[in-house]
């Protein structure tokens, strides 16, 4: 089966010592991968991992319905926070 080639429209440079390019070229012959792509699937795989608590998490039903009612809350008062808003910007150019 031929997989679809995707184009591939940009571009990412990077500085490496020679130590750290050898190790990727190593790697990537290990990988029977072009360098390109060992990095790229590296890198990727370490982006989706780090960026997966972030984009879903999962909650039992006690957690659900604290985190619900949380966000469901009205605001509290913040006094310290009301006044600074009262009082004029810094960056207000009509501030005295």
């Amino acid at each position: 089966m031929i997989t679809p080639r995707t184009t591939r429209s940009e571009k990412l440079d990077l500085r490496l010592t020679g130590e750290a390019k050898q190790m990727l070229q190593e790697a990537a012959a290990v990988a029977q991968k072009t360098v390109s792509e060992f990095v790229l699937e590296s890198a990727l795989s370490e982006a989706r991992e780090r960026l997966s608590d972030r984009r879903v998490f999962i909650l039992d039903e006690e957690r659900w319905v604290a985190l619900r009612a949380a966000l469901d809350a009205p605001p509290r008062r913040q006094p310290r926070l009301e006044k600074l808003f009262s009082e004029p910007s810094f960056f207000d150019p009509n501030r005295e």
